[in-house]
């Protein structure tokens, strides 16, 4: 048997190539990438293919949604998500404490109660003028949300005195929605 060896075989490749140019020997390069890359995919195309003939399962064997909620049970999930009444004061203080921790100037507030017949429920509204980058003043108001779920967003205006003025005037209007009596 005739034995090859490795090192001329890598002299007369390396010949080759000095020979071909760089043009040829990068579409050499890339003819044996693409060939790499065909061999490569070429089990995964069948294998995808085999998944997508299989059948698909049956609407039973899926999972079924649960019915949605009556009437009563939103009815009993609103009622139950309503802030206590006797607490509004301390949600205020909740705001004072997010806006300080947002690094917003706020000095004071606008506070009005009354009462919704239809809903029975009362109703605490807050007018905040806040002081600060445009991103904390959202920032704030989502975070109020969050900490009070029984809050509504009902306004918010910005003012800025000139464009590049990075501190804005906003006046945002929160409404309580709280259990108890008129």
């Amino acid at each position: 048997m005739k034995e090859i060896r490795l090192a001329p075989v890598l002299l007369e490749a390396r010949l080759r190539l000095l020979r071909a140019g760089p043009a040829a020997t990068l579409c050499g390069v890339l003819l044996l990438a693409g060939a790499a890359l065909w061999a490569w995919l070429l089990p995964q195309r069948a294998a995808l293919q085999e998944e997508l003939a299989r059948p698909l399962p049956v609407p039973s064997a899926l999972v079924v949604a649960p019915p949605p909620p009556t009437a009563n049970e939103n009815l009993a999930v609103f009622y139950a998500t309503l802030g206590e009444q006797r607490h509004a004061e301390q949600q205020v203080k909740v705001l004072f404490d997010l806006a300080a921790k947002s690094q917003l100037v706020l000095d004071h507030g606008e506070y009005k109660t009354g009462y919704d017949k239809g809903a029975g429920v009362a109703t605490y509204q807050i007018i905040l003028p806040v002081k600060g980058p445009y991103r904390n003043i959202w920032q704030f108001a989502l975070q109020a949300l969050l900490a009070m779920p029984f809050a509504a967003l009902d306004e918010v205006s910005f003012r800025r005195d000139t464009v590049a003025d990075p501190t804005v005037d906003a006046r945002l209007r929160f409404t309580l929605y709280l259990k108890g009596q008129p």
